[in-house]
């Protein structure tokens, strides 16, 4: 009875014990169990940053990061879930658990990993120059560019603006919530720079030819760009480093890579 009792307790025991670990397991992984249990993968992006990632004329989402996105929901066996919001506000919404990742053109920089971890990178940029002046196009210093004489639009909250906030100050800075209103402000002449990330610049100018934009051959600095994810969830974080090494060596990123940088036969598909 007693040898009967004590297996009995032991059973009991381990149970609790196992139920415990379980438990304590999924609650160390919030973001990958509300992934795995809702079956999307909800992908924070703005939706205008071509090539990176841009809406087309009947509202589809095509780029860099839609396309690495995709393969990410696939690996993971579930529906993604595509939410576009203005760039400042992505972070943000991670961090409220409103959103498992954010894939939108996001340079890896230390403040942002103060909030966030970061996966990657996927993507190398750079600050660079849009404008209709050829002698602003052909800067190689941003000393060149720091008078007062100027003003510069760039995407609020971004590292565009932290970067000339702290290169090129004495110039007059002009905020914007998208892409699209600084590009417009350089063609309307209401500013006469926008700095943004050279894949930012290069298919603006492509986009607006006609309108006499160009931009840098070369970008003012060097920026690493990756994935957003929650610091709150280490396993998460694993699993989506996993799937882009394994990418990466598979050669699929290179060949994104050259799919949005060196064809530019979509941007007939966008507005």
């Amino acid at each position: 009875m007693f040898a009967n009792n004590k297996l009995a307790l032991v059973l009991i025991l381990s149970f609790v014990f196992f139920g415990s670990a379980l438990n304590s397991h999924a609650a160390d992984a919030p973001v990958l169990k509300r992934v795995l249990e809702s079956g999307q993968l909800r992908v924070g992006m703005t939706g205008n940053q071509p090539p990176m990632n841009v809406k087309t004329r009947t509202g589809a989402f095509i780029g860099l990061d839609v396309d690495l996105a995709n393969l990410m929901a696939n690996s993971m066996g579930v529906k993604l879930t595509m939410v576009p919001m203005p760039f400042p506000q992505l972070l943000s919404a991670l961090q409220a658990g409103e959103l498992d990742m954010v894939m939108s053109n996001m340079s890896i920089t230390a403040q942002r990993t103060l909030d966030v971890s970061f996966i990657g990178p996927y993507m190398l940029s750079g600050k660079s120059i849009l404008t209709k002046s050829t002698n602003l196009a052909s800067v190689s210093t941003v000393s060149e560019v720091n008078k007062t004489e100027f003003r510069i639009a760039v995407l609020e909250n971004s590292t565009s603006q932290q970067f000339v906030e702290k290169n090129i100050p004495r110039a007059t800075l002009i905020k914007t919530q998208d892409y699209d209103a600084a590009v417009q402000k350089v063609l309307d002449n209401e500013v006469d720079l926008m700095v943004a990330d050279m894949t930012i610049c290069i298919l603006s100018a492509m986009r607006h030819e006609e309108s006499g934009l160009i931009t840098m051959q070369r970008p003012l600095n060097m920026e690493p760009i990756g994935i957003a994810v929650s610091s709150q969830d280490q396993q998460f974080s694993n699993l989506v480093g996993n799937y882009l090494a394994t990418y990466e060596g598979a050669g699929i990123l290179e060949q994104l890579r050259k799919k949005w940088m060196e064809n530019d036969s979509w941007i007939s598909s966008i507005p």
